[in-house]
């Protein structure tokens, strides 16, 4: 590997810069999961039934989702043009900002329709910033990662996966310690949203030390930037775009059925106690950050695409698993959990190598964002909504066949997307041509 001193980014300092702010995507995402999952739906909106406003925290919780591809557009068109650093230190800005007012939030009891409301205005803020997140984070590691390392360098904005969930499931699991249940709901669950402030100072403390990207550097060197990135990637990299979208789809579904709906699944419908249930949980985590460590090393042997892969087919045969596991004993829902979370690492940590590699450099940020956040709609928007309806009207049969469909999606769209596709693009100047990996 190259020493720090041979480029203007150090590689610590860079894949620093790459995983802090998936690590804070996270964080974000996930603490708003889990306050949807245990008490947005009773503070937030009106009283009818326990399922009625948990449905409602879940759709609220999918907002951010349909944010995001909106967010991707403006942040990959300045990405593409101005840089990569740049855009991502407004994008950690906005997605910081819109978590941290989360925690002043007035509640439906105090302030009526203008409480949700004002809710999913900031999710929209979050999903917003996090549009332009880890297609930035993701370019900023492969494109400075040097030959034969691309897997591994695109492996660290995935492990902020595993530290975001880390962090919000511990924080959470200390306040059920700490508080009375009556306490969390009054004060307690607005903690984890004053604190993403610090994790995003670091965040900015990081990321304005870096340098750009020399991809970047080199493109705006012999070419101008495209006007309008997002009309030029739609109308040269349609197939690289609608593939590397549904790609994406099984990993979301994965990672939200085993966060989201399993906690609110377990914790309502089952009755296992919340500090249980996000204890097993933070166990399991640990399985994904496994599972992204594999993956990263094994895209750099054979190629992303064959790990991504070998991850839907382990993925089809678990939908099939989760109705009598997730209704078993408390031990048999950790196994569940640590077995999904360990494919959706198998999933998900290719990604940061192989859709940087669909794109070539002058609209690689747009779609790369793109394809990656509207398959978090179509994987992770919908998912726990989706689910606690099939769960209520179906059983969870019903929820493990929506698991399976999700992974044979993902598998359909690795198989129809030409071959060439990613040794055309390459992932230059650092990494020259991703044949040399692929």
């Amino acid at each position: 590997m190259m020493a720090d001193n041979e480029r203007p980014n150090g590689n610590g300092r860079i894949l620093a810069a790459s995983l802090v702010g998936t690590a804070i995507e996270f964080y974000d995402f996930y603490i708003y999961a889990t306050a949807a999952s245990l008490v947005f739906g009773p503070l937030f909106f009106p009283a009818e039934s326990a399922s009625a406003q948990l449905l409602a925290a879940y759709a609220s919780f999918g907002i951010a989702f349909f944010a995001r591809p909106v967010g991707s557009i403006v942040f990959g068109h300045f990405g593409d043009r101005i840089g990569r650093k740049s855009t991502l230190v407004a994008s950690l800005l906005l997605m910081g900002g819109s978590t941290l007012l989360i925690a002043f939030l007035p509640t439906y009891a105090s302030m009526g329709w203008v409480a949700p409301f004002l809710l999913c205005l900031l999710r929209f803020g979050q999903g917003f910033g996090l549009g332009g997140e880890w297609g930035g984070a993701a370019l900023l590691a492969v494109e400075n990662a040097p030959p034969g390392w691309r897997g591994r360098f695109g492996m660290f904005p995935q492990l902020g996966a595993p530290v975001g969930f880390i962090l919000a499931n511990g924080l959470f699991l200390i306040l059920g310690t700490l508080l009375s249940p009556e306490e969390f709901q009054r004060w307690g669950w607005r903690i984890p949203f004053l604190l993403s402030a610090l994790l995003v100072i670091v965040g900015l403390w990081v990321r304005l030390r870096i340098a750009e990207t020399p991809a970047f550097a080199r493109m705006l060197a012999e070419e101008r930037p495209p006007a309008v990135p997002l009309r030029e990637a739609f109308a040269r990299h349609m197939p690289e775009i609608v593939c590397g979208t549904f790609a994406a789809v099984s990993c979301f579904a994965f990672f939200y059925l085993a966060t989201a709906f399993a906690l609110g699944y377990g914790t309502t419908t089952r009755g296992i106690s919340r500090e249980t249930f996000l204890s097993i949980q933070l166990l399991a985590i640990l399985f994904l950050a496994v599972g992204i460590l594999i993956s990263g090393y094994c895209s750099d042997r054979r190629s992303p695409r064959f790990v991504l892969a070998a991850g839907c087919i382990l993925g089809i045969p678990l939908g099939f698993v989760l109705a009598p596991m997730l209704a078993g004993s408390v031990a048999a829902i950790f196994a569940f959990l640590a077995m999904a979370l360990f494919v959706m690492g198998l999933l998900y940590g290719p990604l940061g190598a192989w859709l940087p590699g669909l794109f070539p450099a002058r609209v690689r940020y747009t779609g790369v964002s793109i394809a990656f956040n509207m398959g978090g709609i179509f994987g992770g928007a919908l998912t726990p909504f989706a689910a606690q309806a099939l769960a209520e009207r179906g059983g969870l049969a019903w929820v493990g066949g929506y698991l399976s469909l999700a992974a044979l999606v993902s598998l359909l769209a690795l198989a129809l997307l030409p071959k060439g596709v990613e040794a055309r693009a390459g992932i230059e100047p650092a990494c020259k041509d991703l044949q040399s990996s692929a």
